[in-house]
């Protein structure tokens, strides 16, 4: 309850800003952030993840306008931008602003006309944490903006727009997992999604259990190339494999027996990267079994393996992640911690036991500033609803 009326504080004085800066009545809304409980690096390979949408979260708040215009404040940045939506041929200028003009680039290359629109932003998930900010932004605005042209579209296919929004126009070849998350989040539960398909199943989580959320503090850039990389590698996997396994269109495609029988094909850092989305797309499903049958051991047992392939095979974690998980591991109460995200930085997910909470992260932040000299973030999180209009009070 105290999270809520926070929440509900925040996204009054959203509105009580926006009338003062527009002049004008808005709606608002809102989309989380995710935490990945396992599967990470599989949703571009076709494979399975377990996601939950997560209390932090971005507020996009809008009002009409009469010409072709977005303008857009950020809050957190406190910056404006100017999208012309009758542009015809926006570029990418690696700015936030990007975000904004991807959302609104594929939305009206699908056939659906915007209208214009005064927009204020406001988040409180941190950026580069691999808590899926730009997806919770996405998806926001991209509501938001169909809304207000009173336009409407299914869930599934606004995951869909907003993902091509980040692969196309900003550039960062992300799967879907974010996007579906941060749409279909739901209270209590996380997601079993298989990313090919989209079916997916909401799983509850233990009530006697949280998701606490320790950030690094080191910042991951995917643009940057190595997630980019990544894909790329795996692709090649699959094109190197398909001398023997024809009928494959990704790794999703292949068991470990069959990647341990041909693996003469593949060179070395091929393999290991082959290795860890097919290992890892096993352990979601082995993990999504135990939840259901309320075995937290071998939940915690996955999230140990996960880590250790995403280090070895993926070579995405990197040494203060590595260390928050081996500090993590050995506190009391914990089921299981892992890094979660892209890598190359970000954030930990545990979970961990309800009544452990409050001194797991007073001794995880103490253990971890000694070890690395910097001092980490820590949130704590149930599992939260997914994308909605919210009622804002004057």
């Amino acid at each position: 309850m105290p999270e809520q009326r926070h929440q509900q504080t925040t996204e009054n004085q959203l509105a009580k800003n926006f009338r003062a800066r527009f002049a004008t009545e808005p709606r608002v809304f809102r989309a989380p952030g995710r935490v990945n409980l396992i599967g990470e690096h599989t949703d571009y390979n076709d494979g399975f993840v377990l996601p939950a949408a997560i209390e932090l979260n971005i507020c996009t708040a809008i009002a009409p306008r009469k010409d072709l215009h977005l303008h857009v404040f950020s809050e957190n940045l406190q910056e404006t931008t100017v999208v012309d939506l009758a542009e015809t041929h926006p570029r990418a200028k690696g700015h936030w602003s990007d975000y904004v003009r991807g959302v609104a680039l594929i939305l009206q290359s699908s056939g659906l006309a915007l209208a214009g629109a005064d927009i204020a932003i406001h988040g409180n998930i941190p950026n580069g944490a691999g808590l899926s900010s730009s997806a919770a932004l996405e998806v926001s605005l991209a509501i938001a903006l169909l809304t207000t042209a009173g336009r409407s579209l299914e869930l599934v296919e606004i995951a869909r727009l907003c993902q091509r929004a980040e692969n196309e126009f900003v550039g960062v070849r992300v799967g879907i997992m974010d996007q579906f998350a941060s749409c279909f989040g739901s209270a209590g539960r996380a997601i079993l999604l298989d990313c090919r398909s989209l079916e997916y199943q909401r799983l509850p989580l233990p009530a006697t259990v949280e998701m606490v959320i320790c950030n690094t503090m080191v910042k991951h850039e995917h643009a940057g190339g190595e997630y980019n990389d990544r894909r790329k590698q795996c692709e090649t996997g699959v094109t190197l494999l398909r001398h023997a396994l024809p009928s494959i269109k990704a790794l999703r495609d292949v068991t470990l027996e069959q990647l341990e029988t041909h693996r003469g094909l593949l060179p070395k850092l091929i393999y290991r990267r082959c290795r860890h989305v097919i290992g890892e797309n096993e352990r979601v499903l082995r993990c999504a079994n135990a939840l259901r049958a309320g075995d937290l051991a071998t939940v915690g047992y996955c999230m140990a393996e996960s880590h250790v392939s995403l280090k070895d095979h993926y070579q995405v974690s990197c040494a203060e992640l590595d260390m928050m998980v081996e500090i993590a591991a050995r506190q009391n109460g914990v089921v299981g911690s892992r890094m979660t995200g892209g890598g190359f930085g970000g954030c930990t997910v545990s979970l961990v036991k309800s009544e452990a909470v409050e001194e797991f992260k007073r001794s995880v932040a103490k253990e971890y500033q000694a070890a690395t000299r910097i001092e980490a973030d820590i949130y704590v999180s149930k599992a939260a609803a997914g994308v909605a209009e919210v009622t804002v009070g004057r």
